[in-house]
């Protein structure tokens, strides 16, 4: 071969290898996102999720495309939802909550899978460590199970008068079992018996509120379930109704009249997951990229819901609060 040939033919390659690359950066890319939450509860979270992903290059209908799923707290359609995602084979899965990503992990070990929202992941073996997930998951812890103390602190600052607590939760929700051992010693250390109310639907939890509302000195504690907050406002009416305090584990409670929450913001937790979502898009590997523990709670408190039951909030919470709903 002539050497003018071989330099021609080496040319040729070369920019045929920077034209693949080019295509492979141009090509739009599939981020799936599936959740418990139904559409309008999904919007706020999403909008910030997409809002991040924008700011570092990612723009839908140009480089990226978004496949949302939801399924209004049925853990069945979540199931479903997550094969049918998989099957649409995204570049990268984000699981938002324990149901989401246990879903999901069903149907693939390749896919990467950025969760959102996940309490104690290590605990429920969905990763080898915080520090070295391994596999093909990694993503944002969402409650440390210590936080169910932190609920009953609150209930009783608010209210030194409460003597019984009521636990409202979902029994399909895998960490159920850790946050009932955790607020039950929590109870016990405080001198406040704590009684567990495993609801399944709308009629349930009415009948468990109305059911508990007949002794005296009773108080509510919501636990973090996407079919509880498809409920928010049933369950924030009753607690009016038959005037109990009451600690939910997110904002969006105290936004239609709870009377606080204590938890981790939604919106700030979507942000981030973007982050994740992007190195990944950029060849990150999940199983090298460390899992993120909750380092941030939002304190909300609804002064008219206090109020209305009669309650005064001491001024060490009002210092603490994070924002004050009147």
């Amino acid at each position: 071969m002539r050497r003018r040939e071989f330099i021609l033919l080496i040319s040729g390659a070369m920019v045929s290898s920077a034209t693949a690359v080019a295509q492979q950066n141009n090509k739009k890319r599939l981020v799936g996102i599936i959740t418990g939450f139904n559409d309008k509860e999904m919007m706020p979270a999403f909008a910030a999720f997409r809002a991040r992903m924008q700011e570092l290059g990612w723009i839908e209908g140009q480089n990226i495309a978004f496949d949302l799923r939801t399924a209004s707290g049925d853990y069945a359609k979540v199931d479903r939802e997550a094969q049918s995602l998989v099957a649409a084979s995204p570049d990268v899965i984000v699981a938002q909550g324990t149901p989401g990503v246990t879903a999901t992990r069903r149907y693939t070990k390749t896919i990467p899978v950025v969760f959102s929202q996940v309490s104690d992941p290590v605990g429920q073996r969905l990763i080898d460590s915080l520090a070295r997930p391994g596999g093909n998951i990694t993503g944002l812890a969402n409650f440390e199970f210590e936080s169910g103390s932190k609920w009953i602190e609150l209930l009783l600052e608010l209210d030194p008068k409460i003597l019984h607590v009521t636990l409202i939760m979902n029994p399909a929700n895998e960490n159920a079992a850790q946050f009932v051992k955790v607020i039950t010693a929590a109870g016990d250390a405080k001198k406040v018996s704590v009684r567990v109310s495993a609801v399944r639907d709308g009629p349930d939890i009415q009948d468990a509120i109305e059911t508990y509302s007949k002794r005296s000195g009773g108080s509510l504690i919501v636990f973090p379930d996407g079919q509880l907050i498809n409920h928010r406002e049933l369950i924030v009416e009753l607690a009016a109704r038959y005037r109990l305090p009451a600690v939910y584990p997110f904002r969006i409670f105290p936004e239609v009249g709870g009377l606080l929450s204590y938890g981790p913001n939604f919106n700030a937790i979507f942000r981030r997951t973007a982050e994740y979502v992007d190195k990944i898009l950029n060849g990150a590997r999940p199983a090298d990229l460390p899992v993120e523990q909750p380092t941030k709670f939002e304190l909300v408190i609804n002064l008219k819901a206090a109020k209305e039951l009669g309650l005064t909030v001491p001024p060490q919470v009002l210092a603490r609060a994070d924002e004050l709903i009147e």
